[in-house]
């Protein structure tokens, strides 16, 4: 039997912090990324891919308020924008990645999945907006954008005075076609779904499925998605090479291999970053508790390079 290994790519596998995220920067960007699991696919591993999306989204909804304030074309709802992001970078990832075994020899189908990701409305981080998306505004342009919206904002911690929107992030519940992306993995098709954590949406009271203003993380729903199609292992990619405990302290330590109990209790030390690393090492903690044998976070130049970053394990 293959191994099964999910894989979620970081925004910054995509795009990253200094560029202006054009068309050919992303595509160099993927394509660097992505040959680093070659030696995956060459040992034999089936492969499903997931990928972060939050610059791509806050690119859609600036596009939206231009064409809205510009030119009166209705603005999409963030459901469809997720959608419109995952087909994208879906479509940009197949076709990078096609390339690659091409070039290495390697016959294998890739394939994009629209993803939509179950969420409950009475989720508590509804009454708790986190995430934030889209542009900054000045606070006069968000007091409008509120009364004429309904939207909700928070200042923003990286420039003073300056606010940008905010969504709740709740956490995902089912993975709608998790059982096609399993039999397409366990049939060797490298299948890339759940990008941006997929889109949020509900069942109604008449089991309908209906969308969601929400975003939720891709980390938590790639651990989701990891453990319900049965994933031996999940890698959490990111910028930094190892987790550090105690991140920019004096205390800082490169966290190399831990096991469930450790980080259980370093959480609970509150030893990682909320709004950077904390997510990725609950998700892979999440991933273990619920049967995976191994979790690795890392940046993707560390794979393949005799060491895997920072493993939990159980």
């Amino acid at each position: 039997m293959h191994k099964t290994a999910v894989i979620a790519l970081g925004g910054n596998a995509i795009l990253r912090g200094n560029q202006k995220g054009t068309t050919q920067e992303q595509y160099k960007n993927l394509e660097d990324t992505l040959q680093n699991l070659v030696y995956l696919i060459k040992d034999g591993y089936n492969i499903v891919l997931s990928h972060g999306n939050g610059p791509q989204v806050g690119n859609i909804l600036m596009q939206n308020d231009a064409g809205e304030s510009l030119y009166d074309i209705p603005a999409k709802p963030l459901d469809v924008c997720v959608a419109d992001s995952q087909g994208s970078i879906g479509y940009m990832m197949q076709r990078t990645l096609q390339n690659i075994l091409k070039k290495e020899g390697i016959n294998k189908e890739v394939v994009t999945i629209v993803t939509p990701v179950v969420v409950s409305k009475d989720d508590p981080a509804f009454d708790n907006y986190t995430k934030r998306v889209g542009k900054l505004y000045t606070k006069a342009e968000a007091d409008i954008m509120t009364a004429q919206k309904g939207w909700i904002f928070k200042p923003s911690p990286k420039k003073k005075d300056a606010w940008r929107r905010v969504v709740p992030s709740p956490k995902p519940r089912q993975i709608i076609n998790e059982d096609i992306v399993k039999n397409l993995a366990h049939a060797g098709v490298i299948v890339i779904a759940a990008g941006g954590g997929g889109i949020p949406v509900f069942y109604d009271e008449e089991g309908h499925l209906q969308p969601l203003e929400a975003v939720i993380d891709k980390d938590a729903a790639s651990a989701l998605l990891a453990t319900r199609i049965g994933a031996d292992e999940l890698y959490i990619l990111t910028d930094v090479p190892f987790v550090y405990k105690d991140f920019g302290k004096p205390s800082q330590k490169a966290l190399k291999s831990v096991s469930q109990a450790e980080v259980t209790h370093l959480i609970e030390q509150k030893a990682f970053g909320e709004g950077n690393m904390l997510p990725k090492v609950e998700s892979a903690l999440f991933f273990i508790t619920n049967g995976g044998s191994k979790s690795i976070i890392t940046e993707a130049n560390m794979l393949g390079q005799g060491g895997d970053g920072t493993q939990v394990v159980g």
